[in-house]
């Protein structure tokens, strides 16, 4: 870790972040140019560039969309328990997130290369992930195949096919984790600032387009025939997002600052100058804090609604359904939402939407121990906390330092990935203590909720100091700003 963490030290001077990107032009015969960096785009190339970006994220996020859920129903179906269940659902993808979000992050801001800075952490990855999703197809094959080699020192069938399954599934969210660091980085790079709300309100819309899909047409099918969801699924995202990376070109980025002097003074000295540059300013702190608290209020109803559904008797496809129609009334406000975004700012809309979810999570809280109630509750959940998402999608974009994005956002990453590698397992043993009382996970989402836009509020201020909606300039760790307000 420490080799990536040294590169994270810039010696920059002691200014504010640099202006965005100059306002589009137009060439010689009257078309309007976009600009990203080096790169330049007529509007007929910026569709071409959206599309395929599109697409790649179409095939990235069915992969999301399927596989915890089938994730959750094959480890049922092997009597996994609640906590082992939010180890690996929640605890195991953070906690890799954490060693790996830092460190690929880092490194990708300084590599240059004949495929750019970000292709490459893209591009290596997705076969591993494809293939290792066919490993988990497998699984319980080489469970029960396990079990008859062991013998009488076989723990049993059921905890063989677990073990197996849990090898493939860390083999999958390491390579998941890998793209997912820089991924970010990528649209930061090559989306001009202009429509950048916009164009992630389409990245929300597609993948709610991938969850239409698979709620409606595929989890009825995922307790039986998981074997070829997760073949077929490996294959379309293998496929898609290798397309994806090498279809979209990278322009020309400048080299990477001189690494300080003091980074060599002690084994140690990258990570603490991490550790100082990204979490000393109270400004981000509190930034980082309450977007973190919201993503902890939408989980526990993430991880645990399908075992809350059944527990009420509903089907799966019923609850396919209920979350099918959520994610359509979410496309249909998607790009509504980006252009608000673009306009107004997603801090603000994020303040008002987490707002109205802890009014939500409350009620529900108090009242879905029905079949009608869950249902009510579980569509407005997945409706705001689609709202939540597609409006602050760009927030990253907005307030962090354009110098130091994918830096700011790995840090951003490490708090997200320490609080979700610790709150899955205690929320899996509180239900299990509790007789799987799953409205208690409504409890919680308030609770972080609540929490959550106490931080945005602080953020906003902020954020109004250092010179609102339009004189807004990110402090960097050299600047006093970052430690003075």
């Amino acid at each position: 870790m420490r080799a990536g963490l040294e590169d994270a030290h810039m010696n920059t001077p002691a200014v504010s972040d640099p202006t965005p990107a100059p306002a589009p032009t137009h060439d010689a015969k009257g078309r309007r140019l976009w600009r990203a960096g080096t790169l330049v785009y007529t509007t007929g190339g910026l569709i071409t560039l959206f599309c395929w970006l599109l697409w790649g994220d179409f095939a990235w996020m069915l992969k999301e969309r399927s596989a915890i859920p089938v994730t959750q129903l094959v480890l049922k179906r092997f009597e996994a328990s609640d906590m082992l269940v939010g180890l690996l659902v929640g605890s195991l993808p953070a906690a890799l997130g954490m060693i790996l979000g830092p460190l690929v992050s880092v490194r990708s801001d300084r590599h240059r290369g004949r495929w750019g800075r970000r292709i490459p952490y893209l591009l290596i990855p997705t076969p591993i992930a494809a293939l290792s999703m066919a490993g988990l197809a497998f699984t319980p094959r080489l469970g029960a195949w396990l079990h008859a080699w062991l013998g009488e020192s076989s723990p049993g069938l059921n905890a063989s096919v677990l073990l197996a399954f849990a090898l493939f599934w860390v083999v999958f969210e390491i390579a998941t984790n890998i793209a997912n660091a820089v991924l970010g980085g990528l649209i930061n790079d090559v989306v001009p600032r202009e429509v950048i709300g916009r164009f992630f309100a389409l990245f929300r819309a597609v993948s709610l387009i991938a969850g239409i899909i698979f709620n409606d047409y595929i989890i009825g099918y995922a307790e039986e025939h998981y074997y070829w969801i997760f073949i077929g699924v490996g294959l379309l995202y293998g496929g898609g997002f290798t397309l994806m990376c090498l279809a979209v070109k990278e322009g020309e980025y400048p080299p990477p600052p001189p690494r300080s002097p003091d980074i060599r003074s002690g084994p140690l000295a990258g990570i603490i100058a991490y550790a100082r540059e990204c979490f000393t300013s109270p400004y981000y702190l509190w930034l980082f804090g309450a977007t973190t608290l919201a993503q902890l209020a939408f989980g526990p109803v993430n991880t645990f609604s399908v075992f809350y559904a059944k527990s009420l008797d509903m089907s799966m496809e019923t609850y396919g359904s209920y979350l099918a129609f959520s994610f359509k009334v979410s496309l249909v406000l998607s790009f509504f939402l980006g252009w608000l975004a673009d306009k107004f700012h997603p801090l603000r809309l994020g303040i008002v939407s987490i707002a109205l979810y802890a009014i939500l999570a409350t009620w529900a809280g108090l009242h879905a121990d029905t079949q009608r109630s869950f249902a009510f509750a579980f569509v407005a959940h997945t409706i705001l906390s689609g709202i939540y998402f597609t409006a602050t999608a760009s927030i990253g974009q907005r307030l962090y330092p354009a110098i130091a994005f994918a830096q700011f956002a790995s840090a951003a990453g490490l708090l997200n990935a320490l609080c979700f590698a610790l709150l899955p397992p205690l929320v899996g043993k509180i239900l299990d203590l509790s007789g799987h009382a799953y409205q208690l996970t409504f409890i919680f989402g308030s609770l972080f909720a609540m929490a959550s836009l106490v931080g945005f509020m602080v953020v906003h201020r902020h954020f109004m100091r250092l010179g609102g909606p339009k004189n807004y300039a990110a402090p960097l760790w050299t600047d006093p700003s970052t430690t003075s307000r």
